[in-house]
């Protein structure tokens, strides 16, 4: 039995989704275990491109079942149209997707908070999606959140939208906006109403993810767990307050599905050839310039799920150092490293220098970060290698780019992607081995 965990070891948009498919055909089940649908993986098979916010990875493999955990906050409706779009596609998702009862719902007054909330900040904004995603955990936590085992009763549902919206319009209120006013009582009965409905149709996704995946584990499937965001976007261990609102860090694929902690088995972290950033926040090694622009441009980088440009920087190896070690990262797969190709060197930072001081260890202060500067160390550049397939193919300056950062990280590289389709990767060690 092999349970890995899969996560971001960036600020999120590493390509999570493609590693996760090409994995999957080795897996018998993938777990999504937090985050929403603020989650953007782009899956290119044939070159026929899927964008899967809520659905696991996995599920374009016909062969592997897919399980939605506690963690996650669930917007319905979008899990209803994404189920749609496979359809669509030709994919049969009833009887291998499973939506956790435990899960709990985003639902129409947690996207308008949110939006409510960020226009307030001005232009102190935290660059939140407006999904409703921090809304919904802040109600789990406090407690009044509706969940997936709720939809059952209409009267349950009925109670809970009052009773949530009592304080909520009167929040709403205050901020005498069209787009962010109170919920009237037609919209609430609407939600309701719709929100039982869309219960009724998804039921049959609904189950005890946690003892699926025992009996599983007791069986000797491979699960594979597909993290969202990324380590640097961790409520607690971010650059916080401009983080998501969940755990991305690995220790919560266990809580986040009900899964004993032991049998997660390995973590493989997922990182980007150079770094990228959606939303605010800081930037040590952020190219606000011609060179940022090719990045972005070559990389095609702008957010799955917003559409918003990534900011774009070179490797930062402090950062990614930090996040091996939260996240107990033991392998590491590097993605658009043919991004690179034909640049004429690669600076790297290994160090920070911070009033005078050079530092080699992620500040725990995010104030701090605010005011480090990188340290480069400047590597050679490499020519375009988007049709190589063999890691002893690819030119010595890429080779030799990829063992630096094993090196300074104290990790294996597992795979390296070369391009955005299927079969564009040079795999090094099996994750299941």
């Amino acid at each position: 039995m092999a349970s890995v965990v899969l996560v971001g070891s960036q600020w999120g948009d590493e390509g999570k989704g493609k590693v996760v498919d090409r994995y999957a055909e080795r897996a018998d089940w993938v777990v999504r275990y937090q985050g929403g649908n603020n989650a953007g993986h782009t899956l290119v098979v044939d070159g026929d491109k899927t964008v899967l916010h809520l659905v696991p990875s996995g599920i374009l493999h016909p062969n592997v079942k897919c399980a939605i955990g506690n963690g996650v906050v669930v917007d319905a409706q979008i899990l209803e149209d994404e189920l749609g779009m496979l359809a669509d596609k030709g994919v049969i998702t009833e009887g291998r997707l499973f939506v956790s009862y435990g899960a709990h719902l985003i639902l129409p007054y947690h996207k308008r908070l949110d939006l409510a909330r960020e226009a307030l900040r001005g232009v102190d904004k935290i660059g939140t999606t407006g999904r409703g995603i921090g809304p919904a955990y802040e109600d789990k936590i406090a407690r009044r959140g509706v969940r997936v085992a709720d939809l059952a009763d209409r009267d349950r549902v009925d109670g809970l939208v009052r009773q949530r919206l009592k304080e909520l319009n009167a929040i709403l209120a205050v901020h005498n906006a069209p787009d962010h006013r109170p919920f009237t009582e037609a919209e609430i009965v609407e939600i309701v109403d719709r929100h039982v409905e869309l219960g009724q149709r998804l039921r049959p996704y609904f189950s005890n993810v946690a003892d699926r995946l025992f009996r599983g584990v007791e069986a000797g499937e491979r699960i594979l767990f597909e993290g969202a965001q990324g380590v640097l976007l961790d409520i607690d261990h971010g650059t916080y307050p401009y983080v998501t609102s969940s755990n991305t860090v690995s220790s919560n694929a266990a809580t986040g599905t009900g899964l004993g902690f032991h049998h997660l088995t390995s973590v493989i972290g997922v990182m980007k050839a150079y770094t990228t950033r959606v939303g605010r926040g800081p930037f040590p090694t952020e190219l606000s310039d011609e060179t940022g622009e090719v990045l972005r441009k070559a990389g095609n980088e702008f957010g799955a799920t917003t559409g918003r440009p990534r900011r774009c920087g070179w490797l930062d190896l402090v950062a990614l150092r930090y996040a091996v070690r939260v996240a107990g990262i033991r392998q590491l797969v590097v993605t658009k490293l043919d991004v690179l190709g034909g640049l004429p060197e690669l600076p790297v930072c290994v160090a920070y220098e911070l009033d005078g001081r050079r530092m080699t260890e992620y500040p725990d202060n995010v104030h701090d970060l605010h005011r480090v500067k990188p340290v480069y160390e400047k590597m050679p550049g490499f020519e375009e290698i988007g049709a190589v397939r063999r890691f002893e193919d690819l030119p010595a300056a890429a080779r030799d780019y990829l063992r630096f950062i094993a090196d300074a990280l104290g990790v294996t590289i597992a795979l390296v992607s070369v391009g955005p389709g299927r079969g564009e990767d040079l795999e090094l060690v099996d994750p299941f081995a």
